[in-house]
Parts: C-alpha cells; sequence; structure tokens
C-alpha cells in the first residue's frame, strides 16, 4: 500500500482530544448535516435490489435456488433478465455508495478538527460484529462482514486523488477476480438439481431445528472469513474505492459524463452476454467461470443505474421519496429482508422450497419490497432514525 494514503493514526494528545470533542457519527451518506437525496434514492434501490437475489437463498443460504434439470422455459428468461439486470449489479452499487458514504464521513470529520481514522475503525468493527451476528444468527447469506472487511482496506485510501484511486481500485477488483478465476478450477461441480439426491439431502439439512441451522451458518461464516481476505474484500474494496472516486467527481450529483455512460453500457452488453452464454454451457468449469464474467459485468451495469437514478431523482425529495425512506433505514430494511425471508422458507412455510419455481420468488421478492416501501415511509413520520441506524450509532458515540 502506498504510504502516502494512509490516515494518520492519533496520538496521546489527540486521543485525549477525541474523547473531548468526539460528534454523533454519521449516516452513510451525510455531508455538513444535509441529505444528498440522490443517495438515499440510489441505497434504497439497491437493499430493493439485492433482494431479489438474496429471495433464491433465503432456505439453503449455500447453494440457493435448486434448478430444473431439464430447464424449465421460465427459469431461463428470467436467469438471462437477471444476467443483464440483476445478479451482482446491486450488491455493486451499495459497495460504491459504501466508500462515498466512507469519503463524506471521513471529510466531515476532518473539518471538525477530529481524526478520522479511529471513529471510521470503531464504525466498521461495530458493522463486522453486526455481520458476525447476522450471518451465525439469522441467514448465513450476509454481505455485512464482506463490507466491513473491505472497508478496513478502503480506509487506506481516503487521502488518494481520483487518478490513484481509480487506478488501485482496478488494480485490486482485476486481482480478485483473477485469484476467485483460479480458486473456481478447484472446486469439483455438485449436482445440485430439483429433485437430485444432494438437493434432497440440502433440504433436509436446512429444515432442522434451529441449533442444528445455527451450526451450519457457523461453518458458512467460518468458512467466509477464510475466503474473505483473499477475494471478496478486494473486490468490494475496490469498489467501494472507485466510489471514492465518483463522489469526487460529483457523479452523485451530475451523473457520469455521456462517453463514460456510452462505455459502460457497451461493457455491459458485451459481458452480461457472454455471462448468459457460460452459464448455460454443459462445461461444469465454463458454467463456474461464468460467476467471475458475472462479476465484472456488475460494475458497469452499477454505474448505468447510478446515472439514470441520480438523473431521475436530481436531489429531489419528493422524486422517488419511497426509495430514499428505504434508503435512510438500510440497515434495518436489509435484516428485516432476512428475518422475513428466512422466517417464512425456514419455518413458516418450508414445503415451499422443494415447489417455487424463479417465477413464485420473484413474486415473493416483490410483495416484500412493496411491503417495505410502504412501511419505511410511514416509520420516518414517527422516527428520524431506524432501530439499527440508531443502536449502530449509540456504539460508536460510547466513550
Amino acid at each position: 500500500m502506498d504510504p502516502s494514503t494512509h490516515i494518520n493514526r492519533p496520538n496521546a494528545l489527540t486521543s485525549k482530544k477525541l474523547q473531548q470533542q468526539q460528534p454523533p457519527p454519521l449516516t452513510i451518506n451525510e455531508s455538513h448535516g444535509n441529505r444528498n437525496a440522490n443517495m438515499d434514492a440510489l441505497r434504497g434501490i439497491a437493499i430493493i435490489g439485492i433482494l431479489f437475489m438474496n429471495i433464491f437463498f433465503m432456505n439453503n443460504s449455500f447453494y440457493g435456488y435448486a434448478q430444473h434439470y431439464p430447464q424449465i422455459q421460465s427459469d431461463i428468461i428470467l436467469e438471462v433478465f437477471s444476467n443483464f439486470f440483476l445478479e451482482g449489479r446491486f450488491i455493486s452499487l451499495l459497495s460504491i455508495l459504501f466508500g462515498a458514504g466512507l469519503y463524506i464521513q471521513y471529510k466531515r470529520y476532518e473539518a471538525a478538527s477530529l481524526v478520522a481514522y479511529p471513529l471510521l475503525k470503531r464504525r466498521i468493527i461495530w458493522l463486522a460484529v453486526f455481520g458476525l451476528l447476522h450471518g451465525i444468527f439469522i441467514w448465513g447469506g450476509d454481505i455485512l462482514l464482506s463490507y466491513a472487511f473491505s472497508a478496513f482496506l478502503a480506509l487506506n485510501y481516503l487521502n488518494g486523488d481520483i487518478t490513484q484511486l481509480k487506478k488501485r481500485a482496478n488494480q485490486f477488483i482485476v486481482g480478485s477476480l483473477l485469484v476467485m478465476a483460479l480458486l473456481s478450477l478447484l472446486v469439483e461441480p455438485e449436482y445440485y438439481y430439483r429433485g437430485s439426491e444432494f438437493h434432497l439431502q440440502q433440504l433436509q439439512a436446512w429444515s432442522a431445528n434451529y441449533s442444528d441451522i445455527v451450526l451450519l451458518q457457523l461453518n458458512q461464516v467460518g468458512y467466509m472469513l477464510l475466503i474473505i481476505p483473499l477475494t471478496l474484500m478486494w473486490f468490494l474494496g475496490g469498489l467501494m474505492m472507485w466510489g471514492m472516486a465518483l463522489y469526487q467527481q460529483g457523479a452523485f450529483e451530475h451523473g457520469l459524463e455521456r462517453t463514460t455512460l456510452i462505455k459502460c453500457a457497451i461493457a455491459a452488453i458485451i459481458l452480461s452476454s457472454l455471462d448468459s452464454l457460460l452459464s448455460f454451457s454443459s462445461s461444469a468449469i465454463l458454467v463456474e467461470f461464468s460467476a467471475i464474467v458475472m462479476m465484472l459485468s456488475a460494475i458497469p451495469m452499477a454505474l448505468i443505474y447510478l446515472h439514470l437514478i441520480v438523473k431521475a431523482c436530481q436531489d429531489s425529495t419528493h422524486v422517488l421519496a419511497p426509495f430514499q425512506a428505504v434508503g435512510k433505514l438500510a440497515f434495518s430494511c436489509y435484516i428485516l429482508q432476512s428475518i422475513i425471508g428466512v422466517s417464512l422458507f425456514r419455518y413458516l412455510m418450508p414445503e415451499l422450497n422443494a415447489s417455487l419455481d424463479r417465477v413464485d420468488y420473484i413474486l415473493i421478492a416483490l410483495g416484500l419490497s412493496g411491503l417495505q416501501l410502504l412501511l419505511a415511509p410511514l416509520y420516518l413520520r414517527y422516527f428520524s432514525q431506524g432501530p439499527l441506524e440508531s443502536l449502530w450509532r449509540k456504539l460508536v458515540s460510547k466513550k
């Protein structure tokens, strides 16, 4: 890492000053007391968007949806649609937003003559704690822990200029994808399809009592703790650094330049098409490799979403207001999605996992999305902050 980009650690004098002057932590997009409505809308749409992928993993959080063999027509259509517009897109968008939020927080602390690094570090440590609790006790598909690892990496580059941020971010993203591609060659394909012996074993395992499921999720989180520093940390960290650069460029206020938007559209079409071709291949190795192409294709599509939403919202608190409300409660809404989904597919109606097709899961996701878009504005009429956002803030503020 380039030492010139490191944030200064506090000495004894500044630590004392920090304790005396510490402000309450920011919400992720708060800047000098004002919220950026564009970023709230982006975050809300991203939180809603990831539900349409997570919903397939709400029972079996490791293998997810079991396809028919041979695949049915509706599944094929939805998988191709997902390859172009859904899969990986909103996680990438959230990562970009997270990086921009780190930069905003850092600049605000600097403006208040505070040492930013320990404040941000404390916030990220608590995010990791929430991720561990969520992953072990609620749903093993947690992303918070990956974000925490990645944020620690991105913290080292908060002082970098736009050119340096983009260059180093690209290095991290490409490097992580190369490592993932190599690891995918070592993975033996599992014959996980609807009605297979392995599928039936998984259904039984994830329909066990709660204590057994906690052990399964503990193993999954343990696996993630090993794999994140090798792969996802660098990929998501690179996206966070792109978020910092884009914020400095004004992309969250004005969108992308026309030439950049055209390049993103071309890249998204080519890479998404390649992903679709590989994902339907008869070769298990090519199917594994399609996941790498998917992650790469998600980046230009996430940037297109960023541009379109910024242009549609135009920093208005009225346009896309329900999505802005979800964005203000992003942490709470994300955990609520897990609680509802896990409760439905594991405890209330576990029989659904053996019968639902992709269309059915999408319809359920639409229903849950509508519920959050109704509840979030209603909640904000009476409270200024979400319950988990408030808890996070208090934990970070505690001396």
